[in-house]
C-alpha cells in the first residue's frame, strides 16, 4: 500500500465477523467487550487474551475487513540495521515508535526503497499521519539530493503477529541501549510478575500456544542461551526449532509460564513442576509445566493435552491384522488385566481410550483414575488422582472397588501397592486396564515381579500384555517409491527365521521412501502411527509364568502363537507403504527382531 492510499474499513465490527465465521461465540465477544472497557485495548487483543480464538484467525478476519495483507515473517530481514536505516530516514525519535507500538524496516522491491511499517494498532491515524508525512518529507530530499541510488517510493502497511511485533521494538529498545536486562531491578519479583501481565508477553505465550495447537505439537520446548533463546516444538515425536529470539524477553516470558501453571516466579534455583487447565483458540487444554535451572536460565518444557477431540478407531491407531484380533479377544473378558507398555510419549492412553470407548455400551459401570485425565469422555467416571493431597493411585483404587465398577482404567501402575490392588481387582471379576513402564510387552511380567507380585497371582490375572510405539507416516504428497526394497531383505531373513509368517508377505510390496515438501515442512513425513505387538496369556504362557521362565524362554511360547515383535510390525507397516525402514529403526532400533 502507497502513501497516497488509505485504509479500506468495511461496515462491520471485527467482533461480527468473527461470529460470522463461527470463530467465537457470543459469550467470547461478551467477556472480551467487558475486557476491552476495562484496559482500553483492542478488540481482537481482548479475545486473544481470553482464549477466544487463535492469532492466525484474527490476523485473516482483519485482513479481509481492512483490505490488508498479512505479513510472511520469514520474507523479512532480521537484521536490526533495516530497522535502524528506517528511523534514520524518518528521522523520528525511537521512543515515539515504542510509545505507538509500531514498528519500520526498508526493503527493495524492483528497483524501488519501499518503508514496511507494522504496530499492533494499524488504524492509529496519528501513526500513518506521522510517518507519511515523515517519510514523504524523505523522499523529497532525496530527490533533491540525486544520490543515484534507489529512490524510495511508496509505503506498506502490514498486518502481523504481536510476536514479530515485539521482536521490532525489541530492536528498537536495543538501540536506545536500554535492554531491559540493564535494568537493577528485572530480577525483583514484583517486577516479572509486572511484566508476565503485560501485553506483548501474554501475546507471545499465547502464540506459542497457537503454533503447538496449529503443528499438533505435544510438548514446547523454551531454551536459554547466552544472547538468544530458542522455542522448539516436538512434532510427530520429532523436535523442531520455530523461533529464536532476543535473550531480553526470556524471563518474562518464563514468569508468565510459570504463572498460568501455578509455579513460583521467585525460585529460579530448584526444579519445578506445575499443571493447571488452560482455555486456548476455544479448546480446554491440561497444561504440564517442568522447569530446569541451567547456565542461562530456567529451561522449560511445556506438555499440552487437548481433553477434546476425536479418537482414531483401531486401524486409524494401527492395531491391524493379528495384534488386533487378539486385543478384540483380550478386551471382550468379562475380567482379567490388560496391560499397554510403552516409554512416555508413545500413545499408551490413547489405546486404553479407544479400549474404553468400544467398551462403553451404557450398561456397564466404567470407572478411571488417571493423572491427567486426557481425554474427556461421556459414559465414564473419570477421576483425577492429587499427590499433594496424598490421593494416590492405590488409594483411589480402593474407592473405586466400593463403586460397583465392571470396568476400571489406571492411567499407570507405579508402585506394588497399585499392582497388588489390580490384580486383586482383576480376580474379584473386574476387567482392569492399565499401562506400565517397559521396552516390550513380555517384559511386563519381569516388571511386575519386580513390584512384588507373585508368579502365582500374575499367571491368574493378566490375560494379555500389548506394547507400542509411534512411527512417523509418510507424506502423501512427496513420497515416492523406493526401488531398492532393502526392508524386504529383512522381512525375507525373519520369514525364513519363523519370526515373520509366510502368508504376512503374499502381498505385493509397496515401499516408498520420505522426500519433503511444503505439505509436511520439508520433513518427508505426516502423522504419525503406532507400531504393535499383542501377547495372550494362554495355559501354556501361565506355566512359563508360573516357572519363572526367563524371556527367552516367553518369546518362545508367544511365537507359538503367531506372536510378531514391534520391529517386525513396523516392517510391515513399512512395506505396506505407511512408513519407512529408517523411521522404524529409529523407533524401534535394529536388535528389536526379540522381545527385550
Amino acid at each position: 500500500m502507497h502513501a497516497d492510499q488509505t485504509i479500506n474499513i468495511q461496515t462491520e465490527l471485527i467482533g461480527q465477523i468473527l461470529l460470522s465465521r463461527g470463530l467465537i461465540t457470543q459469550q467470547d465477544l461478551t467477556q472480551a467487550l467487558r475486557l476491552q472497557e476495562e484496559t482500553s485495548g483492542l478488540i481482537g487483543q481482548a479475545l486473544l487474551r481470553l482464549g477466544a480464538l487463535t492469532e492466525e484467525a484474527l490476523l485473516d478476519a482483519l485482513s479481509g475487513q481492512l483490505d490488508l495483507p498479512v505479513l510472511d515473517v520469514a520474507s523479512v530481514p532480521k537484521e536490526q540495521e533495516r530497522h535502524e536505516e528506517a528511523i534514520t530516514a524518518l528521522a523520528m525519535s525511537p521512543r515515539w515508535l515504542l510509545a505507538h507500538n509500531a514498528a519500520v524496516w526498508i526493503s527493495k522491491d524492483d528497483g524501488d526503497t519501499i518503508l514496511n511499517v507494522v504496530a499492533r494498532d494499524i488504524l492509529n491515524a496519528g501513526i500513518q499521519e506521522n510517518i507519511e508525512g515523515q517519510w514523504s518529507r524523505h523522499c523529497a530530499q532525496q530527490q533533491e539530493n540525486e544520490t543515484g541510488s534507489a529512490m524510495p517510493s511508496g509505503i506498506r502497511y502490514w498486518l502481523a503477529s504481536n510476536q514479530f511485533i515485539e521482536r521490532c521494538l525489541f530492536y528498537i529498545n536495543e538501540s536506545l541501549g536500554t535492554s531491559p536486562e540493564d535494568s537493577d531491578d528485572f530480577h525483583d519479583t514484583a517486577r516479572l510478575k509486572e511484566m508476565a501481565e503485560e501485553a506483548p508477553v501474554i501475546d507471545f505465550v499465547n502464540n506459542m500456544f497457537a503454533t503447538a495447537l496449529k503443528e499438533s505439537a505435544s510438548d514446547i520446548h523454551v531454551e536459554p542461551f547466552e544472547h538468544e533463546f530458542k522455542v522448539r516444538y516436538r512434532i510427530d515425536g520429532v523436535l523442531h526449532t520455530r523461533q529464536s529470539e532476543p535473550r531480553g524477553i526470556f524471563d518474562a516470558v518464563t514468569s508468565r509460564v510459570k504463572l498460568l501453571s501455578g509455579m513460583d516466579i521467585a525460585e529460579r534455583r530448584l526444579p519445578q513442576d506445575g499443571r493447571q487447565t488452560i482455555r486456548f483458540a476455544g479448546h480446554a487444554i491440561d497444561l504440564r509445566v517442568s522447569s530446569l535451572p541451567g547456565s542461562w536460565g530456567e529451561s522449560l518444557v511445556l506438555r499440552l493435552l487437548k481433553k477434546e477431540g476425536e479418537l482414531p478407531d483401531m486401524q486409524g491407531l494401527g492395531l491391524t491384522g493379528r495384534a488386533n484380533m487378539v486385543m478384540s479377544e483380550l478386551t471382550s473378558n468379562p475380567n482379567g488385566v490388560i496391560l499397554v507398555t510403552g516409554p512416555t510419549g508413545s500413545g499408551k492412553s490413547t489405546t486404553l481410550y479407544r479400549c474404553l470407548q468400544q467398551l462403553n455400551n451404557g450398561i456397564t459401570k466404567i470407572i478411571s483414575i488417571e493423572d491427567p485425565i486426557e481425554y474427556d469422555m461421556d459414559g465414564v467416571v473419570q477421576i483425577q488422582t492429587k499427590a499433594e493431597i496424598d490421593y494416590t493411585f492405590a488409594r483411589g483404587l480402593r474407592a473405586i472397588l466400593r463403586q460397583d465398577p465392571d470396568i476400571i482404567m489406571v492411567g499407570e501402575i507405579r508402585d506394588g501397592e497399585t499392582a497388588t490392588i489390580v490384580a486383586q481387582a482383576a480376580l474379584t471379576g473386574h476387567l482392569v486396564l492399565s499401562t506400565v513402564h517397559t521396552n516390550s510387552s513380555l517384559a511386563a511380567i519381569a516388571r511386575l515381579v519386580d513390584l512384588g507380585l507373585e508368579p502365582y497371582m500374575i499367571a491368574a490375572a493378566v490375560r494379555g500384555l500389548a506394547a507400542q510405539r509411534l512411527v512417523r507416516k509418510l507424506c502423501q504428497k512427496c513420497a515416492v517409491p523406493d526401488k531398492d526394497g532393502e526392508g524386504e531383505i529383512m522381512l525375507e531373513r525373519l520369514c525364513r527365521s519363523g519370526q515373520i509368517m509366510k502368508q504376512e508377505l503374499k502381498k505385493k510390496p509397496n515401499w516408498h521412501k520420505h522426500v519433503g515438501c511444503e505439505t509436511c515442512a520439508n520433513t518427508g513425513y505426516s502423522g504419525r502411527i503406532a507400531v504393535f505387538e499383542v501377547a495372550k496369556i494362554n495355559d501354556e504362557m501361565r506355566d512359563a509364568i508360573l516357572e519363572r521362565a526367563p524371556m527367552s524362554k516367553l518369546l518362545e511360547v508367544a511365537r507359538r502363537q503367531g506372536f510378531q515383535t514391534l520391529l517386525e510390525d513396523g516392517l510391515l507397516k513399512s512395506r505396506d507403504g505407511i512408513t519407512t525402514v529408517d523411521e522404524v529403526l529409529r523407533v524401534c532400533g535394529a536388535g528389536q527382531s526379540q522381545a527385550d
